[in-house]
């Protein structure tokens, strides 16, 4: 699991940050979270095949976090894109677009589907025989979701030391994985425990937009291997970040201890700070692992 940040400042872009957009390459799937402004230019910046992206989560429609998504909607077209793609996100995003490609004569030569979000319970809105996505309910300004991507738990290992001793065809290694017991030819079974070892550990990974501190989002994320979370603020300005409906440093790190999270990573920094360094400084004094987003930084979710 490889999470690549395209941007991680708050509000406004500037010519060294750049809004909300991060990319999680996840089982051979690439999923974009969020979308602020800048985001194709990131992407290639970055040096990412986005065009194997098909699926963008949107967690809701402040600017920084989908404005830069009908650009990339629209380069998709030029570039003549035949894949299908989906977007998710707040109920409005559909409407938004659209009319966006309708004045501007920019209609897609490829298929574009929405799934608009108005629950306000976690649900699941994505899943394949290798990952699950669902929403995390966030409380912001306006509508908000999270999202939660879990790998599903994989085929068992061939332990071929065992299969090459009791000399078992390749035919039945699929077979095998799936955690099948075998039968030879003289009649004897072998036990799919002596042919394979457990499966590797599935991976999950939690992204928090914009939220002020709710602790009904923990029994949603619990015990999930890395989670980012936006902090705006830090703890100096916790009326600013309740007013606003952010969060500080030190309230996302206490998230993510009551959460029991392996991984804090910090993001979405308001750039009235002129050192990121305060966040993560901050967040330590609750939760020990602590990590810091930045513009084409890339962490190995391992």
């Amino acid at each position: 699991m490889k999470l690549t940040i395209l941007g991680c400042y708050a509000a406004t872009p500037r010519t060294i940050t750049n809004p909300t957009s991060q990319v999680l390459e996840i089982r051979n799937r690439m999923f974009l979270i969020d979308c602020g402004e800048g985001t194709q230019v990131q992407l290639r910046k970055n040096k990412l095949k986005f065009f194997k992206i098909n699926h963008i989560f949107i967690s809701h429609l402040h600017g920084d976090h989908f404005y830069g998504l009908v650009g990339l909607i629209s380069t998709f077209m030029l570039l003549n894109r035949q894949t299908d793609l989906h977007v998710y996100g707040p109920k409005g995003v559909k409407e938004i677009v659209l009319l966006q490609l309708k004045f501007s004569n920019s209609f897609t030569g490829y298929k574009l589907f929405f799934r608009e979000l108005s629950s306000h319970e976690s649900e699941i809105i994505y899943e394949d025989e290798k990952v699950l996505v669902k929403t995390i309910p966030l409380k912001h300004r306006i509508y908000t979701n999270g999202f939660l991507f879990q790998e599903k738990i994989g085929d068992r290992k061939l332990n071929i030391v065992a299969v090459n001793k009791h000399k078992i065809e390749t035919c039945y290694f699929q077979k095998i994985k799936n955690g099948i017991d075998i039968t030879l030819d003289n009649g004897s079974t072998i036990t799919n425990n002596e042919l394979t070892f457990d499966p590797v550990q599935p991976k999950s990974y939690a992204f928090c937009s914009d939220t002020m501190y709710d602790e009904s989002i923990i029994p949603i994320i619990y015990n999930c291997d890395a989670l980012y979370y936006e902090t705006t603020f830090l703890e100096s300005e916790a009326d600013k970040a309740k007013s606003t409906m952010h969060s500080t440093a030190k309230q996302a790190a206490t998230i993510a201890l009551k959460a029991n999270v392996k991984q804090l990573i910090l993001g979405h920094y308001s750039t009235r700070y002129a050192n990121i360094n305060l966040f993560q400084q901050e967040a330590e004094i609750i939760f020990p692992n602590v990590l810091l987003a930045d513009d084409g930084k890339v962490f190995e979710l391992d």
